[in-house]
Order: structure tokens, then C-alpha cells, then sequence
């Protein structure tokens, strides 16, 4: 009787509560074009610094820092007297080697002759033959002494391996250099130019997909001062392989770039095209409540309002979109939901005191 009782007695207080005030508006379809977001960092497709192969003082520089050179002009110049002065040098030994090529093979002409007539010893003829071969060899060493000479003098002038922007010159006229160690200057292509971003080894079929195929909207920069760099963009690159440690890989993005925009080593926020943009569910993103790291929303169905899980897109503006949970056209409660359980009961408009919103209207749309 007891139990009878109280039960009774908890069934007249729930019919007893009065109906909670909400306010509701209409899922609608719409639009939704939304982007994923990677930080990138800006990279030239070309760069290289600019050292000597050989060593001495700098006698020539002929640029103007900070301006586009063509390649092959040339930039600095090194001391040439001693390299032109080897090289000439090689040439006279190259010379004297084939002078003598040609007398030991006149040599062997002759007492090959003198041999057929038995005038001359056996022995003196196999002397000449090695003394050819000698020459031979003093020819072979020769040559490759003028192309090492010739390429020491081809050093001494440096010059641009590609059309790109050169820096600040780290040396001055008259400096000392050393071969390989010595930095003169730094050289980038700027266009095009490259956009680096790292991304999860999930992400990477996708991005191999968008390399096929992408159109003029699928990448958008966002820099560094919040403007929009709106020229497109398609995969360049996909490093080789995924890190061990991070489970990342990276990815190089191409951009045009004539105006000069993009500069090397500038951070940058690389925004992809989402594959799900389209026609969607979106709702006000106010009407959403979370719940041990899950989303919910009340949808008004005549006086009751009933909670529906739902998958959450991302945010437009003041809304959100619905991936799965609800249909276009649900009454979605906005206001008042705070104080709903599923299966309450409501009545439309919120009392000026008790909502954010207009008084006592209701906002179904």
C-alpha cells in the first residue's frame, strides 16, 4: 500500500509540471561550402646557396641585391690571373706532349724501315715503340690537365643555375673566400612556389585523389595577416613516406605566384576544399548541447519535445551543420531546452524575464 502510494503520488506531480516555454526554428537546407584547415609554411621550388669551388679574393659582383637575375648571369667573380695563368700553362704542356707524340711516331716509321732492311738492332725499334706509348700517355695527361685548368677558370666566375630572387651578398669586394665553406649568397625561384603542410597518414588518400583531380576552389591560402591568397593551387608533392614517429607525411602544394606575393619561409594556414560541401542540414549552432563529448537537440513535435543525437559538420557563421539526426523541415528548439527532458512537454514563446530572445514571439520559421 505504501509503495502504491508513493508512486501515485509522483505520477500526479508529473502531470501536475507545467509545460516548459521554448522557442523553435525550422532546420533549413543550405549551402555549405566549408574548408579543412592545415598550417603551411611557404617554400621556394628552387633554392640554393651560392658558395665558390675555388679559393682567392672577390674582384667583381654584378647585381643588385634583392633583384630577380636570369640564369646564367653572372654574379661574382674571383681573381682570375692565377687560374687563366694555369690554364694557358696546361695548354703549353698539351702542346709539348703532342710535339713529342708526333716525333716518336715518326721515329718508329723510320726505324720500322730501317728494320726491313736489317739496318738497325731489333731492340732499338721495341725502344721506340715504348717511347710512343709514353707519349701517348704524356698526351692523355696533358689533356686532362687543360680541363681541369679550364674548369678552375670557369669557376672563378659564378654565376645564377636558375631565374630566381637573389638575396643580401654576405661577401664584399676584396673579401678572402674559401672553396666549399665561404657563403656568398642565397638564390629562390618565386614563381611558382610551393605551400608545405603536414597531414595524418588518414588523410593521405585524400590527397592523393585531389593530385588527379582538383578544381580553382579546392585550395585557398589564409596569411599570416588574415587576407585570402584566392589563386588555386593543385598538389605538387607527396613525400615518400609516412614518419614512424608522428604518423605524418608531408605535402607540397603548388601556387602561382607573378606578383610576388608569396615569400619564402612565410606561415600560412593551407585551407582545403571539404569533399561533404554541398546542400546541407544546418541549424543555429545555440541549439546544440554536448553530453559526455556527444551532441544533442530537442526537435518540437506538436507539444513534446523529444532529443535526437546528431553528428555535427562544421561551423557557418552562427550555424552548424547536421551530418545525420535530423531532417530539414524538424522544429528544432533554440531556447529553453536547458530545462527539457526527452519527452517534455512545451509550449511556444519565452517570457521576456526567462529568454535571451524577443518576448513572448516565437521564431519557427
Amino acid at each position: 500500500m505504501l509503495v502504491w502510494t508513493s508512486c501515485h503520488t509522483k505520477t500526479k506531480q508529473n502531470a501536475a509540471l507545467p509545460p516548459t516555454p521554448v522557442n523553435v526554428t525550422t532546420a533549413k537546407t543550405a549551402e555549405a561550402v566549408y574548408y579543412d584547415q592545415y598550417q603551411g609554411t611557404v617554400v621556394a621550388l628552387n633554392y640554393v646557396e651560392l658558395r665558390s669551388e675555388v679559393s682567392g679574393y672577390i674582384t667583381g659582383i654584378f647585381f643588385k641585391e634583392g633583384d630577380v637575375v636570369q640564369k646564367g648571369k653572372e654574379l661574382y667573380e674571383i681573381d682570375r690571373r692565377k687560374y687563366e695563368a694555369a690554364y694557358q700553362q696546361a695548354e703549353a704542356n698539351l702542346q709539348s706532349a703532342n710535339a713529342n707524340l708526333v716525333k716518336a711516331q715518326k721515329d718508329i716509321d723510320r726505324y720500322t724501315m730501317l728494320l726491313k732492311n736489317d739496318a738497325v738492332a731489333r731492340q732499338t725499334v721495341d725502344q721506340a715503340q715504348a717511347a710512343y706509348e709514353t707519349s701517348k700517355g704524356d698526351v692523355a695527361v696533358a689533356k686532362a690537365g687543360v680541363l681541369s685548368a679550364k674548369t678552375d677558370l670557369s669557376y672563378s666566375i659564378i654565376s645564377a643555375p636558375f631565374t630566381g630572387r637573389i638575396g643580401i651578398s654576405q661577401v664584399k669586394l676584396g673579401a678572402q673566400i674559401s672553396p666549399g665553406t665561404t657563403l656568398l649568397n642565397t638564390l629562390s625561384s618565386e614563381h611558382p612556389i610551393g605551400v608545405d603542410v603536414v597531414i595524418n597518414e588518414q588523410d593521405i588518400a585524400r590527397f592523393y585523389a585531389l593530385k588527379k583531380s582538383n578544381s580553382d576552389s579546392t585550395f585557398k591560402l589564409t596569411l599570416s595577416d588574415a587576407t585570402t591568397y584566392n589563386k588555386p593551387g593543385q598538389v605538387l608533392a607527396i613525400d615518400r613516406g609516412v614518419a614512424s614517429g608522428t604518423g605524418t607525411i608531408k605535402v607540397r602544394i603548388q601556387f602561382p605566384n607573378e606578383d610576388d606575393v608569396l615569400k619564402d619561409g612565410m606561415s600560412c594556414v593551407l585551407n582545403v576544399l571539404n569533399g561533404a560541401s554541398g546542400n546541407r542540414v544546418q541549424i543555429p549552432y545555440k541549439a546544440v548541447s554536448e553530453q559526455m563529448g556527444e551532441f544533442f537537440v530537442f526537435v518540437s513535435q506538436d507539444t513534446i519535445a523529444r532529443q535526437h543525437k546528431v553528428k555535427l559538420g562544421p561551423r557557418i557563421g552562427s550555424d552548424v551543420v547536421i551530418l545525420s539526426g535530423i531532417e530539414a523541415g524538424d522544429k528544432i528548439v533554440t531556447e529553453g531546452f536547458q530545462r527539457l527532458k526527452d519527452g517534455g512537454k512545451i509550449t511556444l514563446g519565452i517570457p521576456a524575464q526567462q529568454g535571451s530572445g524577443p518576448a513572448g514571439g516565437k521564431t519557427a520559421k
